[in-house]
């Protein structure tokens, strides 16, 4: 993607070489056209720039960088968001041929609730998560152990996470799939009730209470399942997630966003008391913007066993960080789901900044945690604010 400029400097410095009568004149025009062009140069290099460094590229799908200062669209376009989505989840499972919370994972996690308004998802990102369940259980049949190593459970626990929301949205039965899903997410669950996962790519890859979130939520999904379980270990299985998420602190105010939402699924997690403190929180750290931002929910010593403190601490809006489409987006999804009406004046609020603030490419822009380069976390922050809208009754196919 290209940003066309709106001005040809060669204009501007003809305009600056035009004799006035006054030298005062002469020079406030200079300087005027001077700071019209170096800003017209920063952004035309800017977007160049962003154009070279590809977020998704695969063949013949090139999805551009993201960057902070990519302008926003007057209206919310659906097609441009959800072609941006498409090409991403597409790309990445075809590129990097693997399940990636930040990418296809939340894809098939989040884009069937758009079903009923906009269509389903591609059903070539469904068919790769069933590759991806046979794949995982060939290498379990081999060597179960290894499984329960590094990235690997959170990859199968999203796996059973999308297909479960494939069956709840889309097929509307529990299909064998993610019953097989299911089998093996509760297969590599920990003896403590968790699921293990790596603390370097907060907010998704880095610690097991955000992963044990994402398997309630997908035990509790999947059509009829939790309801009719018989099996003892998938019974264990359950309890041992109930007690860890009761016993567990959240780490941070967003782990208490997860369990909250986590709990919209599965209401015994949460007594109606602290359920509704969180719900305070979360209201509480709502902007005068109207938005949230992600990173008014944890100290940088939290996120990904501090591993990203210095460069979070190091920000320049570190002190007052913006609002940002992932958490937006998924404040707004969770208190509705929690039972907070659509017409309260803090949801219209936000779903107003998520309406101002898509940018041109599709995306609603959140600045990584974790580096400067690819902000993977857009992807998120794109399909939060969708579902978001959605829910609110705003998005508009």
């Amino acid at each position: 993607m290209r940003i066309q400029s709106l001005s040809r400097p060669h204009l501007l410095v003809a305009a600056v070489a035009r004799p006035r009568t006054s030298p005062v004149s002469n020079h406030a025009l200079a300087n005027v056209a001077t700071v019209f062009l170096i800003g017209w140069l920063t952004t035309t290099v800017a977007a160049e720039e962003n154009e070279r460094r590809s977020q998704y590229k695969h063949e013949d799908i090139v999805v551009a960088g993201a960057w902070e200062e990519e302008p926003k669209l007057d209206r919310v376009s659906v097609e441009k968001a959800l072609t941006y989505l498409d090409n991403g989840a597409t790309a990445w499972s075809r590129g990097s041929a693997c399940i990636t919370c930040h990418t296809n994972g939340s894809y098939l996690r989040m884009r069937p609730l758009l079903t009923n308004s906009v269509g389903k998802p591609l059903d070539e990102l469904h068919t790769f998560f069933v590759s991806e369940l046979e794949r995982f259980e060939g290498e379990a049949s081999q060597d179960l152990p290894s499984l329960l190593e590094g990235i690997t459970p959170a990859q199968i626990v999203y796996i059973a996470m999308g297909l479960a929301e494939w069956d709840a949205q889309i097929s509307g039965q529990l299909s064998g799939t993610t019953r097989r899903a299911l089998n093996l997410m509760f297969a590599v669950q920990s003896d403590s009730g968790a699921w293990g996962n790596d603390d370097c790519w907060p907010p998704f890859e880095s610690s097991s209470y955000q992963t044990t979130t994402v398997a309630a939520m997908a035990a509790a999904t999947a059509p009829g399942w939790r309801e009719n379980v018989t099996e003892p270990k998938h019974k264990t299985g359950l309890a041992r997630i109930h007690e860890w998420l009761r016993d567990t602190p959240p780490p941070h105010d967003y782990g208490k966003t997860l369990l909250l939402w986590a709990s919209t699924r599965w209401p015994q997690l949460l007594d109606e008391s602290r359920s509704k403190k969180i719900v305070d929180e979360i209201l509480h750290l709502q902007q005068e913007d109207g938005g949230w931002s992600i990173r008014r929910f944890a100290q940088p010593e939290q996120w990904g066993d501090g591993l990203r403190a210095e460069k979070l601490r190091g920000e320049p809006d570190f002190d007052s960080p913006p609002s940002d489409g992932h958490m937006t987006g998924l404040a707004i999804i969770t208190l509705l789901d929690v039972g907070v009406p659509a017409e309260d004046p803090r949801i219209q609020k936000g779903v107003e900044w998520l309406k101002k603030n898509q940018r041109e490419s599709g995306r609603w822009w959140t600045r990584s945690l974790n580096t400067d380069k690819f902000h993977f976390i857009t992807f998120s922050s794109t399909l939060y604010a969708l579902v978001a809208l959605d829910k609110s009754g705003a998005l508009i196919p």
